[in-house]
């Protein structure tokens, strides 16, 4: 299956998504910290001035200004790097945003280790597990143009606070115009029935292209792109992993604490005995390099998803 290339990298696909927005509900804000061409928001400085304010290198304020905000009963939107909007503005969100559930929604650029060649210090390989801890949070992640541009509606029309984890580059278009997005939802990509692969973000991708190399070893990979991590489609996985016995989980992300938590842990309490696998990075730090290189080095690649699959088919 030959997937056409992204003509955009998600992250400008919600910026343009968000001046669109913005044209029918002038009352929503957007903040960003100082790097708002990275993140494409100045698209929306541009068009909505008024609306849009750079408060510098300071992504803890940010939060707290936003909250203030949202307190007062407007949305905002806060943008930065994963890394620095998971880690720097941890309290922030946890305290100021969270507690109270307030109207904030994060635009997370460069998660994972998309942000190859920006080396450990941009790579948000932790993001996930930091943000889904928080009570009342919700994480969503879209890989491709379409999800972007839906899941910017869906975080925008959820009550709440809302993580939306973004790529730094463009890859491969998946979902269609027509595709619909939920909080709790996932999408099946690929029917098979011999092992589920749970997957979200640039991962989608890596996960394809592991199946149809599979298919051609007559093994047959279900592909769930599972883009609310938090929360998971619980009745999507259950129905696929009773159908095909065995799963493995791909995530751009630390082992720990992430997607890989979830889906065993919700499966546990249905079935322990269903062979699972979890490719992610192991307890480490990333390195600087093209992205290709890197995924393939940290285990996270098409051909360790091809390794990992056929090691969870022999335990079945």
């Amino acid at each position: 299956m030959k997937l056409p290339h992204a003509s955009m990298p998600t992250r400008k696909a919600f910026s343009q998504r968000m001046v669109e927005y913005g044209k029918d509900h002038p009352d929503f804000a957007v903040m960003e910290a100082d790097i708002g061409y990275s993140t494409y928001t100045y698209l929306f400085g541009n068009e909505f001035p008024n609306r849009y304010f750079n408060v510098g290198i300071a992504e803890s304020n940010m939060v707290s200004a936003a909250a203030g905000l949202a307190a007062d009963g407007r949305t905002v939107i806060v943008s930065s790097y994963g890394v620095f909007l998971s880690m720097r503005a941890a309290e922030a969100a946890r305290t100021s945003v969270c507690y109270p559930n307030l109207n904030v929604k994060f635009l997370s650029s460069h998660g994972g280790l998309t942000a190859a060649i920006d080396g450990a210090t941009h790579q948000a390989t932790e993001d996930i597990a930091i943000m889904s801890t928080f009570p009342n949070m919700k994480v969503l992640c879209p890989c491709d143009t379409q999800s972007a541009i839906k899941i910017f509606d869906l975080a925008m029309e959820t009550p709440g606070p809302v993580f939306v984890r973004l790529m730094r580059d463009p890859l491969y278009e998946v979902h269609k115009e027509t595709s619909e997005f939920s909080i709790g939802g996932s999408t099946i990509l690929r029917k098979g029935t011999d092992v589920t692969i749970v997957t979200y973000g640039d991962m989608v991708f890596q996960a394809l292209e592991a199946a149809e190399k599979l298919a051609s070893e007559n093994i047959s990979a279900e592909v769930i792109d599972m883009y609310s991590i938090k929360p998971i489609d619980k009745p999507t996985l259950l129905a696929s992993v009773q159908k095909t016995g065995a799963v493995v989980v791909l995530e751009n992300h630390q082992k720990k604490n992430g997607l890989g938590y979830a889906v065993p842990h919700y499966l546990a309490k249905i079935d322990a005995s269903v062979p699972f696998a979890h490719l992610g990075l192991d307890d480490t730090f990333g390195e600087s390099g093209d992205y290709p290189s890197i995924i393939d080095a940290y285990g996270i690649s098409a051909r360790c998803v091809i390794e990992e699959v056929h090691a969870v088919l022999a335990r079945k």
